[in-house]
């Protein structure tokens, strides 16, 4: 797992993948402070961290779009298979990456955490416990997208396809709010990751929804190596 993973990372960074995720996310994440903080003259780093967790639907593809798509484009996807690497190990040093990636940004922002703490008031349990929000929201959606980027064959085709399946939660927000029927809104709760998003943005640590993150990132890594081993059985 450890040769995929320095693998992935070094493959970020020597491309523009992670330069450009790093680079859009603080960009839009200065907007959003400047809304959200500078203008309203508010120290809420919470609402801030709510916000841009959206960021998540439109930025995780970029991450992951070449994690297993780019490799069966380039042909060394059997390569990969045939390594001595567990398939676990494959799919855990990928996502490791990307998660590195991620955190990376994640600390980046650290800087608005310092310009409220110059000028105003900062909580820090509370500050904690949102940003393990966001980084465990921000981990799933990256686990689904290399679940996408697993099922298809070129880089752009399953940067699209995420980007879809991400749209496609936060509309299941938007009809959760738009209709009145207590089965459908339970369910839609029970599935929106930005729900069960909610008490880490009003600084309450939930065991239930760290779980639920946590599960749900281990359900999608592991049908991406039941994926791949079906694949290399089908074309051994």
């Amino acid at each position: 797992m450890r040769a995929i993973f320095k693998r992935e990372l070094q493959g970020y960074f020597y491309t523009a993948a992670a330069y450009v995720y790093m680079g859009v996310f603080l960009t839009l994440g200065c907007v959003f402070f400047a809304i959200n903080n500078l203008a309203a003259r508010s120290s809420d780093l919470n609402n801030l961290l709510w916000m841009m967790s959206y960021l998540w639907m439109l930025l995780t593809p970029i991450l992951t779009m070449r994690s297993f798509a780019g490799e069966r484009k380039a042909r060394t996807d059997q390569l990969l298979l045939t390594s001595p690497v567990s398939l676990w190990g494959v799919v855990g040093g990928k996502f490791l990456a990307a998660c590195a990636v991620l955190l990376c940004s994640v600390a980046l922002s650290l800087v608005f955490v310092l310009i409220v703490a110059l000028y105003g008031q900062v909580y820090p349990q509370e500050l904690a416990v949102g940003y393990l929000g966001f980084i465990l929201q921000g981990c799933a959606f990256i686990a689904l997208d290399m679940l996408i980027s697993a099922q298809c064959r070129a880089p752009m085709t399953a940067a699209i396809v995420a980007f879809g399946g991400n749209l496609l939660l936060w509309l299941m927000d938007v009809l959760n709010a738009a209709i009145d029927i207590k089965i459908v809104n339970s369910i839609l709760t029970f599935i929106s990751p930005y729900q069960r998003c909610a008490p880490f943005k009003l600084g309450q640590l939930s065991f239930a929804n760290a779980l639920y993150f946590v599960a749900a990132i281990f359900l999608c890594l592991f049908f991406s190596v039941r994926t791949l081993d079906a694949r290399r059985w089908r074309e051994a």
